[in-house]
C-alpha cells in the first residue's frame, strides 16, 4: 500500500516526489529522471490541497454492476 501523501510537509524541497520512495533530492535512487520530482505545494501554493479532484482520500469507487445477457 502506499504511504500516506503528506499535504504541507515543512521542508518540500529536500525530496524527490516523483514515486513512494520519497528519495532525498540529491540523491533519487529510483531512476524517475534527472531531477527531483516538487511537490505540489511549490507549483500551487499553500491551498493546493483545497482544490477538488486530487483524490488523495478519496472513497473507492463502487464495483461495477455485473452484466447480463438478454
Amino acid at each position: 500500500m502506499a504511504k500516506k501523501f503528506p499535504l504541507n510537509p515543512s521542508h518540500p524541497e529536500r525530496i524527490c516526489w516523483g514515486c513512494d520512495r520519497y528519495c532525498p533530492a540529491n540523491a533519487m535512487g529510483c531512476g524517475n529522471g534527472a531531477s527531483r520530482t516538487q511537490h505540489p505545494v511549490e507549483v500551487f501554493g499553500e491551498d493546493w490541497a483545497d482544490d477538488a479532484g486530487w483524490g488523495l482520500d478519496a472513497a473507492p469507487l463502487p464495483a461495477p454492476e455485473p452484466r447480463t445477457e438478454r
